[in-house]
């Protein structure tokens, strides 16, 4: 079968899987206080220039409801940026010269370096924004100048050639934000003392780099909606890649999904998680255990 078949199959049949699976998901806005639907969701963003969707990357309950998300918002704004970390900005050139149809599938994805779960979990949207003549941004900054920053320090960025920072927000990078700082350091246990500030200085170069590319587009197309896609790390507590990109311009409206999965679905306590976001979607963690 080929590939623009298989496309064709899963637009027609995604929002019945969904209908099936809606009751292993919730949606919960923390600004009504109350549960809602994907239709609800995309209604309640009206207002807003950027809405960050922040996924477990391995869940797929996750990656199917942004796809449903994106064709909503696709089906009443007519234009939707994509913005993805799953892309790095070395790759955008590559990206746009597949999205206009000049080169296969297999050579973007291979000289993007896209993840190994693009297959599944990425590529209908992607395909979907071919399909509908839409921009996609390669937000995320190349792995080679973090793992350069997570080696020889923040300060190594300024000795690149300026052809390279290109590919990174511009310098200096700010990275201020302590309660983004004590969430790091807490999820990296009693290792920060042994790596120093290097790894979380990378991890700024990460939000810095999405949030600057999510901000050149915005200035150049004020009207338009852009749904950006990052691990929820990078924007739950709209910290990380938020707080960077409003410290670009304060008057970008944005709003974030947390979303992640729960040990009991009919169990969940919204006010446990209200702070993470305007909008938190919970799955049920599934057991390994046979």
């Amino acid at each position: 079968m080929n590939t623009n078949l298989m496309f064709l199959l899963f637009l027609l049949c995604a929002p019945f899987c969904l209908m099936a699976q809606s009751s292993a998901y919730k949606i919960y806005s923390t600004e009504s206080k109350q549960e809602i639907s994907p239709k609800d969701l995309v209604a309640a963003v009206a207002e807003t220039d950027v809405l960050v969707f922040g996924e477990e990357h391995d869940d797929s309950i996750a990656h199917q409801l942004q796809t449903e998300i994106y064709t909503m918002l696709l089906n009443k704004y007519n234009t939707v940026t994509l913005s993805m970390e799953m892309f790095e900005t070395d790759g955008q050139l590559i990206l746009d010269e597949y999205l206009e149809g000049y080169i296969t599938e297999s050579k973007m994805t291979n000289d993007t370096r896209a993840w190994g779960n693009y297959p599944t979990d990425y590529r209908p949207m992607v395909e979907l924004a071919k399909k509908k003549k839409q921009t996609v941004i390669a937000a995320n900054a190349p792995r080679r100048y973090v793992n350069m920053v997570s080696r020889l320090g923040l300060a190594s960025l300024g000795n690149l050639p300026k052809e390279s920072q290109k590919y990174i927000a511009p310098l200096p990078i700010d990275t201020k934000d302590e309660g983004y700082y004590e969430r790091f350091k807490e999820i990296m246990g009693g290792h920060m003392s042994s790596i120093g500030m290097n790894i979380y200085h990378a991890q700024c170069v990460w939000d810095a780099t999405m949030a600057h590319r999510i901000f050149q587009h915005w200035k150049k197309h004020k009207k338009e909606r852009i749904f950006h896609l990052n691990g929820r790390f990078h924007s739950d507590y709209q910290q990380g890649t938020i707080t960077q990109l409003q410290r670009l311009n304060k008057k970008i409206r944005i709003k974030n999904i947390s979303c992640f999965a729960v040990p009991n679905l009919e169990q969940i306590d919204w006010e446990d998680y209200v702070d993470l976001g305007s909008f938190l979607i919970v799955s049920e963690e599934v057991s390994n255990v046979p």
